[in-house]
């Protein structure tokens, strides 16, 4: 006489015809299927063996789907893409002092802070990301945003050598960031990290302040760093070093460090990155529509250095769109070695994801689909004109489907996409919004 087992109770099992857990690398599961209860993936497994050992509350079937950890965009201004557009076609410098500095200086405050990551955070969902890294000001409305709206973020403390409408002083930035660091240390979904704008708006007395604090707290560091040659040549001349070399002297070049851009390497940069575990962000449209020059991709990880990609700010690149990111820092990559196989389509997915999730401090979490870890995932429908027929899937990811192929997301195992479709957010009013914005961005004279 057999007994049957009793099936196990989960909150939700989706089954697609594709997983890709990403974790091991650049595997395909045919007729997979991962079963959540509460936050959490307890298992992936085939489709005959979840439903035979579950009994979910709810089941998601989507059988010309891919399954595969959200996108983590590892460098982001949120807030800026209430300015998507206002400044185009300008180098780096003369887009920022001249154009967007101004522009902040008269907008930045808690309701743009506010209104400008909810529209982004509708625009990450429908493109696939779950999980950004956040740098910008009032961190304290940012951190609050996410949490309102379900959104797993590192929100970047802010650290710069000039007065702001969020704080006026060295010491103010200093207590604000340890206030709202404070505030949100054992949030699950909100964590914090320093944000140091770059070498040039921070001073050594600054940083050696920033890098003690991020000892004691065990926060990473989110800093942009060799952004262009301008810089490197600044630094040399007010420093007599290059900007990375003057970190590794004030003990910042560490597994803690978040190097954002970095276009301007040697190799004896690259293997400094690689021996002290920092974690480079490859934000290559931002880069090349700034002329600042080219992350040189592939010799990073050939020196294993950790890779992430980030779309940096919708004021600059000018979308958040990671899938479109993922494919140009792939084939850029692949031009900047002369290597055809430089940065494989499996090698750039796992930069979107578990890379990104690496730099964040936030891979036991998120990054994989593995068993244990959060259940934040996307869906995307491969079943369109557009990338079909289907030879090989992480291909198809990597350089033929767009965002709009983005069928559903989770985070934490709760739905924030369904069948295209935002839950919980009105996308006509925040349409409605950003065009009260444009109107009020339009009335601001900056000289161009």
């Amino acid at each position: 006489m057999t007994t049957n087992a009793i099936p196990e109770a989960c909150d939700l099992l989706i089954e697609a015809g594709f997983v890709v857990p990403i974790q091991p690398h650049g595997v395909v599961l045919h007729d997979h299927a991962v079963a959540v209860r509460d936050t959490e993936i307890i298992a992936l497994l085939p489709i005959a063996e979840a439903r035979a050992r579950f009994a979910p509350a709810q089941v998601v079937a989507r059988p010309d789907g891919v399954l595969l950890p959200g996108l983590v965009n590892a460098h982001v201004h949120n807030p800026m893409t209430l300015l998507r557009g206002v400044a185009d076609d300008l180098p780096l410098m003369q887009w920022l002092q001249g154009h967007i500095w101004p522009l902040e200086a008269q907008l930045i405050g808690p309701e743009f802070v506010a209104d400008g990551i909810t529209l982004a955070i509708a625009e990450m969902l429908r493109g696939g990301t779950t999980c950004c890294n956040e740098n910008y000001f009032f961190p304290d409305v940012q951190a609050a945003t996410y949490k309102r709206h379900g959104f797993r973020a590192r929100i970047g403390l802010p650290i710069i050598d000039f007065p702001s409408s969020w704080a006026r002083s060295d010491d103010e930035y200093f207590d604000r960031a340890t206030e709202v660091h404070d505030q949100w240390r054992k949030d699950p979904l909100v964590t914090t990290a320093f944000a140091p704008h770059a070498p040039y708006t921070v001073s050594n007395a600054n940083f050696e302040r920033l890098r003690m604090l991020s000892d004691q707290l065990d926060l990473p560091v989110h800093c942009h760093v060799h952004e262009t040659a301008h810089e490197v040549a600044e630094s040399q001349q007010k420093y007599g070093q290059r900007p990375l070399a003057r970190l590794d002297r004030l003990g910042l070049v560490n597994d803690r460090l978040i190097a954002v851009h970095m276009t301007q390497l040697t190799d004896a940069e690259i293997a400094l990155c690689a021996e002290r575990g920092v974690s480079v962000v490859h934000c290559a449209e931002s880069n090349l529509k700034l002329a600042s020059g080219f992350c040189p991709a592939a010799k990073l990880l050939r020196a294993g250095v950790n890779l992430a990609i980030g779309t940096d700010g919708a004021a600059s690149n000018n979308d958040l769109d990671m899938f479109g990111e993922t494919r140009t820092a792939a084939l850029l990559a692949k031009a900047v070695a002369d290597d055809a196989s430089a940065l494989d389509a499996a090698t750039a997915l796992r930069a979107a994801t578990l890379g990104g999730a690496c730099a964040m401090g936030l891979d036991h979490l998120v990054g994989s689909i593995e068993a244990g870890k959060q259940a934040d995932l996307v869906c995307v429908d491969l079943a369109q004109v557009e990338t079909q027929p289907l030879h090989y899937v992480v291909s198809q990811l990597v350089y033929a489907c767009g965002r709009q192929q983005v069928s559903d997301a989770w985070i934490a195992g709760r739905q924030k996409l369904r069948d295209r479709q935002l839950v919980g957010i009105d996308a006509d009013a925040l349409i409605a919004n950003a065009r009260q914005w444009r109107q009020r961005i339009a009335g601001i004279e900056v000289v161009r």
